[in-house]
């Protein structure tokens, strides 16, 4: 009897930490670069498609460290057309200057989040994406920002020219 509460004990811990680990597998990662032999920290490499102007992909590099309850605030983003935007797709996004997040994921076990937030510029029609850190590291908030017209896309608005 003892036994068998032993080993289910065991069981519980080896599917506890077994989850735990899982939680930081992501589906989206597509690069893992090693910083290293004597280091546990590796930048990891994730593709984002926007979940509304699903024509664009973006980039997100950021560094992971295995045993730390932190990783660093720095992030690297690009984001690129991939695929068709249309009118459909712009007018069902927040258009607000702060925009909307778009993806989120946790950087610490003490509230640190990593976010990426889509703002759209209506006067140069262009998608800004904005990807920073929730936590102040060294007196300032970690961020990095890339841009995607819509020049010569479908959702791109031509005004006519005032004679």
């Amino acid at each position: 009897m003892r036994i068998q509460r032993c080993v289910k004990s065991i069981a519980s811990v080896l599917l506890l930490t077994s989850a735990v680990v899982l939680i930081g597998c992501s589906d989206s990662e597509v690069g893992d670069v090693s910083l290293g032999v004597f280091t546990t920290k590796d930048i990891k490499i994730d593709a984002l498609q926007d979940p509304v102007v699903t024509g664009v992909t973006c980039h997100i590099s950021s560094i992971e460290a295995d045993l730390d309850l932190s990783d660093p605030s720095d992030s690297s983003i690009a984001c690129r057309q991939t695929g068709p935007i249309n009118a459909a797709m712009i007018a069902a996004i927040d258009k607000s200057d702060s925009g909307e997040v778009i993806f989120k994921k946790s950087k610490s076990v003490f509230f640190k989040n990593m976010k990426l937030r889509r703002i759209y510029d209506a006067d140069s029609q262009t998608l800004i994406y904005l990807s920073y850190s929730t936590k102040e590291t060294s007196g300032s908030y970690k961020h990095s920002i890339s841009t995607v017209p819509l020049w010569e896309t479908e959702a791109f608005i031509t005004v006519p020219v005032q004679n």
